[in-house]
């Protein structure tokens, strides 16, 4: 993060689910879940200006965004980032405002926690520049009341996350920015509704404790062999069933080598696991020889620690 007095610069890492089962689903429609998310290399920027009043967000789609990708319009007030302030000011008692720009890389509607993982940046932010000081846990479960991957994005690193999100405890992982793993993350250029996909899904019957639990050790001491063994994603088959041409991505990168694969979230992003940067960049290259139509793909890090400090350093969350 870079700051001033009346402005702060932050960048909002994307995340994958590692694992994500659908436990059930409660009287008032929400699901009960529990999931391994992790962020990786690919980032919104996200500008806050102080202003005498009000909140405004403004949002612009950078080059590198997905050509054909799904691009929403912002209606202040109404989307994630907005909704973030007016917590925060609302809950601290503020009585001045902040424009929010949002400088788009990470793909809407693709099952990478975008407009969470901006949310989340405004959050921060703003505990910052308002000198609310709140704590983490503060800032997360205000989080959790606007959206439920926003308490994991908020805490920052590899986490487990369950209940409707807000239940989220960091996993302490052992391989630092020295070692991780890489994954090449495609995106078919259409977006995917949540809420949607949710509707169509069937909570498990036996609950999948020992994919769980094998996921987070091996995320915890870098057996990417063993993470990518148990990767699994209760929301993939009602997904797939409405759009036949994830499960054919996943397909392709299983071709071209990769070690796992997965649809993130709700999709409509998929992603393969590789064992280093030049073997993702490998299946990157293979797969755009073995499709006959574009699609939109990147080679990207997982990140080891609370990337909103190290990768872009929100020291109020350290």
């Amino acid at each position: 993060m870079s700051a001033s007095e009346d402005n702060m610069v932050i960048q909002a890492p994307a995340k994958v689910n590692l694992f994500l089962e659908v436990l059930g689903r409660r009287e008032n429609g929400y699901h009960d879940v529990r999931s391994v998310v992790v962020p990786v290399s690919l980032y919104d920027t996200v500008t806050l200006v102080r202003t005498p009043s009000g909140i405004l967000t403004e949002m612009v789609y950078l080059p590198e965004y997905p050509e054909n990708g799904a691009r929403e319009s912002i209606i202040s007030g109404k989307n994630l980032t907005s909704r973030a302030a007016e917590e925060l000011k609302k809950a601290g008692g503020i009585d001045e405002g902040v424009l929010i720009r949002l400088e788009k890389r990470i793909p809407v509607g693709g099952g990478l926690g975008g407009g969470s993982a901006d949310a989340a940046a405004v959050m921060c932010g703003l505990n910052e520049m308002w000198g609310l000081n709140w704590s983490v846990e503060q800032l997360a479960e205000a989080g959790s009341h606007i959206g439920c991957d926003i308490p994991a994005l908020i805490l920052g690193g590899p986490v487990t996350a369950e209940g409707l999100g807000e239940k989220v405890v960091k996993i302490p992982v052992e391989w630092g920015d020295a070692g991780g793993a890489w994954v090449l993350l495609v995106n078919p250029g259409f977006a995917v509704s949540t809420a949607d996909i949710y509707s169509r899904c069937e909570p498990s019957l036996t609950p999948r404790d020992d994919m769980f639990n094998n996921v987070g050790f091996a995320l915890k001491t870098g057996d990417f062999e063993c993470v990518a063994a148990n990767l699994f994603n209760g929301l993939q088959a009602p997904v797939a069933e409405k759009y036949p041409l994830l499960n054919i991505l996943c397909e392709k990168l299983k071709e071209v080598g990769s070690v796992g694969t997965l649809v993130s979230g709700s999709g409509a992003s998929v992603f393969g696991l590789a064992r280093d940067e030049a073997h993702a960049q490998e299946m990157q290259a293979g797969l755009s020889a073995s499709l006959d139509y574009p699609v939109w793909s990147k080679v990207l890090r997982m990140l080891p620690d609370g990337v909103m400090v190290a990768h872009g350093p929100l020291t109020a969350i350290v």
